[in-house]
């Protein structure tokens, strides 16, 4: 691909300091400026050929309409929900991600959630800080044996499966783009989401928010489920209906939630996160040094990449169709889109 003139980068929430030292270290003038607002933005954005955000900055229609230099929008993350790819297809912008900066942190974050629900332990702790030594209010149940399904089998999902599949559960899935044979091989039987339902003990969800994604669990789902299944979310608020969770609480349908997305963050409607069967984090999936380091670094050396006209690599919109000869890689590295 033709290298690719990228001078001044805007960062607009806290990446770790690597990215910048790797923008700067290769010529590119970087300015920092963190919690700016919508209008803040859009004035500041004009100035600049790069823009580097993660999940809080809404990068919308406007901004990028705004934004006459700018060239790359990088995302120090999986999902782009938060970007209108559309708007920056159709200014030629590149939108790139960093597919798997975050995977075991989400992954590890999805089993313990999943270990939570099986054995109250959250609720636990909270009871012996109050003083109290409640064992028969706890009683859990063992993972060995359980069926776990896994909607949307990218790199986060295989993950999880085999760290659960330790445990003694049997992994099965759904996944519109991962050939069944692939996910075989790490052990995971694939079928219809009408199949899947009526045989899970626990469910989990790893595809972005789009569409096809929304409310993806719902009063109809939630029906043909094992009474008492547990659920997590750890991926995008939305992809489980709210209002239906908080029903199929309430009836016994659905045993128990481990949420750390919302549709709003954070949530002014507190029923779910105040319901005794829930476990809730604040988004917490990515939040480890850990990955906060590798998505940091990685959005850098992409970009980094991108000016020296080397390989395209996390790029999700159209846009990258415009960059002659250049050799792209699925960001998704599986299902339904980029996570």
């Amino acid at each position: 691909m033709a290298p690719i003139s990228i001078r001044a980068v805007l960062i607009s929430e806290s990446v770790d300091p690597r990215c910048r030292a790797i923008l700067e270290e290769n010529g590119i003038r970087v300015t920092e400026k963190t919690s700016m607002k919508k209008d803040e933005l859009i004035a500041e954005i004009k100035d600049y050929d790069g823009l580097v955000v993660r999940s809080a900055t809404k990068v919308t229609a406007d901004v990028i309409n705004a934004a006459n230099n700018l060239k790359i929008i990088g995302r120090a993350g999986t999902g782009v929900d938060n970007v209108d790819v559309d708007a920056a297809t159709k200014k030629g912008i590149i939108v790139m991600n960093t597919p798997s900066g975050n995977t075991i942190s989400a992954a590890e974050l999805t089993c313990a959630l999943l270990m939570s629900l099986s054995r109250n332990v959250p609720q636990a702790a909270m009871s012996m800080k109050q003083g109290n030594w409640d064992r028969k209010k706890f009683m859990g149940a063992e993972l060995f044996g359980k069926v776990l399904g896994i909607v949307g089998l990218g790199r986060i999902g295989k993950e999880v499966a085999s760290r659960m599949q330790s445990f003694g559960m049997k992994t099965i899935g759904y996944d519109p783009i991962t050939p069944p044979e692939v996910s075989a091989s790490w052990g995971v039987e694939q079928m219809s989401l009408e199949q899947l339902w009526p045989q899970c003990d626990y469910i989990t969800v790893h595809t972005p928010l789009m569409p096809s994604t929304v409310g993806l669990l719902n009063d109809e789902t939630f029906a043909k489920c094992k009474k008492g299944v547990k659920v997590v979310n750890c991926a995008r608020g939305g992809i489980i209906d709210e209002a239906a969770l908080l029903r199929a609480l309430e009836s016994g349908q659905c045993g128990g939630a481990g949420l750390d997305v919302f549709v709003e963050e954070p949530p002014k409607d507190r029923s779910l996160v105040d319901h005794p069967n829930v476990i809730s984090c604040p988004h917490l999936g990515a939040s480890t040094k850990e990955a906060q380091a590798r998505c940091g670094e990685d959005i850098a050396l992409q970009i980094v990449d991108m000016v020296k006209g080397k390989k395209l690599v996390g790029a999700v919109s159209h846009a990258q169709c415009l960059v002659q000869g250049c050799q792209t890689h699925s960001s998704s590295g599986a299902t339904f889109s980029p996570i």
